[in-house]
């Protein structure tokens, strides 16, 4: 897969340093409470984060053992299992990208779980004839796999043993973006393999044999692929333990106690933040926007699996919850408390009402793009969206695009009418 950058967070202007936390994720009833004070609406901010965080180890613990059950018995059924179990960990996650932005300690740890695109063939095997890859970028075909050591930049690390240590040293090995070894998309290469159908129906399709002992074994050093793929899941799994710690509500040297701690206008201002960097420039603008005009499904997010609609669908989800102060778990449980939209309906009930009515819009256009990818007798992922020619494909994602516009706009002016310092997001350079 091509790399051409990390996308990187938006120069919004924010108030005030950097810092966050986390609370109780226990469901409170906003509506027969006293009015939502700014505050409380950050305190359960913070409940959010914990309880995103929270179902993102969940379900990166899920995948971790259904990864192991792979590698000890690799058959079709495990493999199966634990591609479902990679598919069930990014819905929770995408919603927890909202606190990226805003949030310097999350932006500094995200890369080494969640940084696209990658030059695969760092960590395995490729299809030269089929493979793009970011022009001059040495580690692009250095195949750690199928290595003992690698040189990149001049620079020969050993790479016998392989670690969660050493992988994750190995991110940006060379000085290049593109050189990804660890997070879901290492693991989502790991499971799927390359993605060799361009615009045409079809993912990845990495035989189970990959992960056979003995004569079985295909493509080679099956034994070391194994040995990547537990170490990365295991890496996966201790950084988001790492990262619930900061959010949770009985630590009281942790990221969360210091956004409490600090001006709840700084808070608030932070959510906002997170909100239009996530909606203008991330999503409408590099996930998609970019992805469009190019025609290039080198930029598609979660390309080997052709999971991208519901990245994007849940990215937009991660975008409602701030806002309306509810996470809808894994397990079915609702959280919910003081909210955004609780601060903007006490000073402009009208453009508290616009905005919900703009998140729910923009909700319905990217639900399009996720049904249309997932229908049944014609689907269309994303990366078939977007080739040349095709019409209606465009229409999707330009549906979802201008959706996502329109309520940055509001995201705007609702910082305004808390009297906080105007947002000002820019396009990430793409004119809208």
């Amino acid at each position: 897969m091509k790399a051409m950058f990390r996308p990187a967070p938006l120069a919004l202007t924010v108030a005030a340093a950097m810092s966050a936390g986390c609370a109780n994720t226990n469901p409170s009833d906003s509506a027969t409470s006293q009015p939502a004070t700014k505050a409380a609406v950050v305190a359960h901010y913070a409940d959010l984060a914990h309880a995103g965080y929270e179902d993102a180890l969940i379900t990166a613990q899920a995948l971790n053992e259904a990864t192991d059950r792979l590698l000890a018995s690799p058959t079709e059924a495990n493999l199966k299992a634990a591609k479902e179990a990679w598919l069930a960990a990014r819905v929770p996650y995408q919603q927890t990208e909202v606190f990226r932005f805003g949030n310097a300690i999350v932006d500094d740890w995200e890369g080494q779980l969640n940084a696209w695109p990658l030059d695969e063939g760092l960590i395995d095997y490729v299809q030269a004839d089929d493979y793009q890859y970011e022009l001059g970028n040495a580690g692009a075909t250095a195949n750690i796999v199928g290595s003992k050591s690698v040189n990149v930049g001049g620079e020969t690390i050993d790479v016998t043993s392989l670690s969660p240590e050493l992988l994750a040293n190995l991110n940006e090995i060379g000085g290049s973006e593109a050189n990804v070894a660890t997070g879901y998309h290492a693991v989502e290469f790991l499971l799927w393999g390359q993605d060799l159908h361009g615009f045409e129906q079809g993912n990845g399709e990495r035989p189970v044999t990959d992960y056979a002992t003995g004569t079985d074994c295909t493509n080679g050093n099956c034994d070391r692929r194994a040995d990547y793929l537990d170490a990365v899941t295991d890496l996966l799994v201790t950084d988001l333990e790492w990262m619930v710690d900061q959010w949770a509500a009985d630590n009281s040297d942790n990221y969360r106690s210091q956004l409490v701690s600090a001006s709840a206008d700084e808070g608030v201002q932070k959510m906002l933040f997170g909100m239009g960097s996530l909606s203008l420039g991330e999503l409408a603008g590099e996930r998609m926007k970019v992805a469009l005009e190019a025609n290039s499904y080198e930029d598609e997010h979660d390309c080997f699996s052709d999971n991208t609609h519901n990245s994007h669908y849940y990215n937009g989800q991660g975008i409602q919850n701030i806002y309306t102060g509810t996470y809808r778990r894994v397990d079915g449980s609702l959280v919910s408390g003081p909210s955004l939209s609780d601060l903007v309906a006490q000073k402009n009930p009208e453009l508290d009402a616009n905005l919900n009515a703009q998140l729910d819009a923009s909700m319905e256009a990217l639900g399009v793009m996720q049904s249309k990818a997932e229908s049944r007798q014609n689907p269309v992922p994303f990366d078939m969206m977007i080739a040349p020619g095709n019409a209606e494909g465009a229409t999707i994602v330009n549906g979802a695009i201008m959706a996502l516009v329109e309520q940055t706009g509001s995201i705007e002016k609702a910082a305004r009418q808390l009297g906080l310092e105007a947002l000002s997001p820019d396009d990430a350079g793409h004119a809208f």
